[in-house]
């Protein structure tokens, strides 16, 4: 959508909830979104989404859209398919980078192809010989996950064969692929990307030690660093990094990318192509950092919604 275009014109629908496991993160974020756009004055409703979202689209009049949904059947490319038919404009990145994104494994691949640091990982694929697969691991502590899910959700630290088995087992309740990669002991950060402009880097130091679900989005449980205490080469390195990478994936709007940066080397853990936007996230402090509001971050995410060329 051009930056021209009146917003004050059109049906703008928000699209909340959804059907994944990060559904209550995402009704957070969605919400906020909403009451900053009729803050503004501008004519958005908010929705739920359901497998009547086709229909309830239609029925809001809806003229763009607003994408609030984190996790599958929301960041992976299977709404913004559905839009793509309906031909309803929406906000973050299109369907083939939002794919591949939120494929872990695949993201992986094509940050590698471009120069992009990641950590050193295996594949757990439901199915495969289990016994055969934690043989294999020997260079502990390890990290477990989902290939396709977010928030950390299905994310175990292991330290030995046991907890592997165990980890294993807690990410393939979510999902039939799994990496195992290198656990990297640094400093986290993350870095918002607007278009091609980097923000300020942040330094995420969980109180617990772990920056898993509770400390995502529990006030108080995680220290924020903004800016990161970081060499400045080593900023300047993060900020370009994260730009390659999304423009690596194909992204578009906002996105955020998250880093993990020991003795100034630096591995890209994932590329987030709809951040959250509650009153923890991350990429709205680093907007606030440089003085775009809560509210003018909204609009700038809603002025670069499209559909892919």
């Amino acid at each position: 959508m051009s930056q021209s275009e009146n917003l004050h014109d059109k049906r703008i629908v928000v699209l909340m909830g959804g059907l994944s496991a990060e559904r209550d993160i995402s009704l957070r974020t969605g919400s906020a979104v909403l009451r900053a756009l009729q803050e503004r004055g501008l004519n958005a409703a908010g929705l739920d989404v359901g497998r009547d979202l086709p229909a309830r689209l239609i029925e809001l009049g809806t003229e763009v859209a607003f994408i609030a949904l984190h996790g599958r059947f929301g960041e992976d490319g299977t709404v913004q398919g559905l839009l793509e038919l309906l031909r309803i404009p929406y906000t973050g990145s299109g369907v083939l980078a939002s794919s591949v994104a939120m494929n872990k494994l695949v993201a992986k691949q094509v940050l590698l192809h471009h120069g992009v640091a990641t950590p050193g990982f295996a594949v757990y694929r439901r199915g495969d010989d289990l016994d055969a697969f934690v043989a294999g691991q020997t260079a502990y502590p390890l990290v477990s996950k989902p290939a396709r899910e977010g928030s950390t959700i299905g994310v175990s630290i292991v330290r030995d064969p046991q907890q592997l088995r165990a980890g294993l087992e807690e990410a393939l309740r979510f999902d039939d692929l799994v990496l195992v990669e290198e656990f990297i002991a640094g400093a986290e950060v993350t870095v918002g990307v607007l278009g091609d402009q980097p923000l300020p880097v942040i330094q995420v130091v969980p109180k617990g030690g772990f920056y898993d679900f509770q400390s995502k989005y529990t006030p108080g449980q995680t220290e924020y660093l903004l800016p990161a205490p970081l060499p400045a080469d080593v900023t300047s390195r993060l900020q370009a990094a994260a730009v390659t990478a999304c423009r690596a994936l194909g992204c578009r709007g906002a996105a955020r990318v998250d880093f993990i940066v020991r003795d100034a080397e630096l591995f890209c853990l994932e590329v987030n192509t709809i951040p959250g936007m509650t009153e923890t996230s991350l990429l709205p402090k680093a907007a606030g950092a440089v003085g775009i509001s809560f509210g003018d971050l909204v609009l700038r995410i809603l002025a670069d919604a499209g559909l892919d060329k």
